[in-house]
């Protein structure tokens, strides 16, 4: 039902809703990818096991679910 509503609303100001599951974003690193539970050292610290990229862990599930809405956007037919 959330999505509908928003999907109305996104269409009403003329803009695109693109739906993406956001499992294991938060586990996943924006930086180079790697994917490890113990990448979520706490609730709000992100820190990457491989790369050693820290951040805020909502900020960095954040910039995940961007990129896969971007990727999404590309690979749909055009209109």
């Amino acid at each position: 039902m959330f999505l509908q509503v928003l999907s109305h609303e996104a269409e009403s100001a003329g803009r695109d809703l693109i739906a993406v599951n956001p499992a294991g974003t938060s586990h996943t690193c924006s930086r180079c990818g790697h994917v490890a539970k113990d990448n979520r050292v706490t609730q709000a610290t992100f820190a990457c096991v491989t790369c050693g990229h820290a951040a805020n862990t909502d900020a960095n599930a954040a910039v995940n679910i961007l990129r896969a809405g971007l990727a999404r956007r590309q690979a749909a037919p055009a209109a």
